[in-house]
């Protein structure tokens, strides 16, 4: 078996047999990977806590025929400590993960402008400076623009007149009145332009938009993203959970 070490996020995590886990980690290097941690679930682990998710861990992997072992973690940095109590910020950054790991398919295919992406966007949501849900959609727009799916923002996705008037998921963004399919949403112009702001990390803008033309923008994004990845987000449920329950209290 060959040995190899690579830093990575840590996505997801589930249990395999009586004591072992079967980790998966985004890392720089080598692109998506799943590995098994032996033993982590015992209470004597010796870094069973090292990986869990939203931690960015430095790893030893041997090479293995399925599944890769790995025999050693260090954490570099538990950006999950900053979210515990935080649930907003929390399941922003489970949406993070699972969008990640939703986004890059294929394991072992070097991914690094989504690793970077990804370490980024989880430092600016702990960090507290942005409110949750705009660095979630900011993180979103970001992702999909890696993965060749930005959405036209400025000109028609069809026939790229600057004159745009409707937001169409199927045809790849803003479109004209000319070219806008059935059934396309018509946003506030300030609502594009935040998409444009957090494509773009023009923060000064984005935290000065009006709560409305967030939530719609959210809306649009969180649309775009699924219909992209043919497949939902679950952690977006309580996202948007979250974002109705304070929205009620005020």
């Amino acid at each position: 078996m060959s040995l190899y070490r690579d830093e990575g996020i840590v996505l997801r995590t589930h249990k395999l047999g009586e004591a072992d886990r079967i980790v998966t980690v985004l890392t720089r290097r080598t692109g998506k990977i799943r590995g098994v941690a032996k033993g982590v679930r015992r209470t004597m682990s010796r870094f069973g806590a090292r990986l869990e998710p939203f931690t960015h861990v430095d790893l030893q992997l041997h090479t293995g025929r399925t599944l890769d072992v790995i025999t050693q973690a260090e954490t570099i940095r538990p950006y999950g400590e900053a979210f515990v109590a935080d649930y907003p910020r929390y399941t922003a950054g489970s949406a993070m993960l699972e969008t990640a790991d939703r986004l890059i398919m294929a394991e072992k295919e070097p991914a690094l402008r989504q690793f970077l992406l990804l370490v980024g966007g989880l430092r600016t949501l702990g960090s507290g400076e942005h409110e949750a849900r705009l660095v979630l959609d900011a993180y979103f727009l970001r992702s999909l623009a890696v993965a060749g799916y930005a959405p036209a923002l400025e000109e028609c996705a069809r026939c790229r007149t600057t004159s745009v008037r409707a937001f169409a998921i199927v045809a790849g963004g803003v479109v004209c009145g000319a070219c806008r399919p059935a059934g396309a949403a018509v946003p506030a112009g300030e609502t594009i332009a935040l998409m444009v702001a957090l494509l773009k990390g023009d923060w000064r803008s984005a935290d000065a938009s009006e709560s409305r033309h967030r939530a719609e923008c959210s809306g649009l994004v969180a649309a775009y993203l699924q219909w992209h990845l043919e497949h939902g987000i679950r952690s977006l449920r309580h996202v948007e959970r979250e974002r109705a329950e304070r929205e009620l209290a005020t």
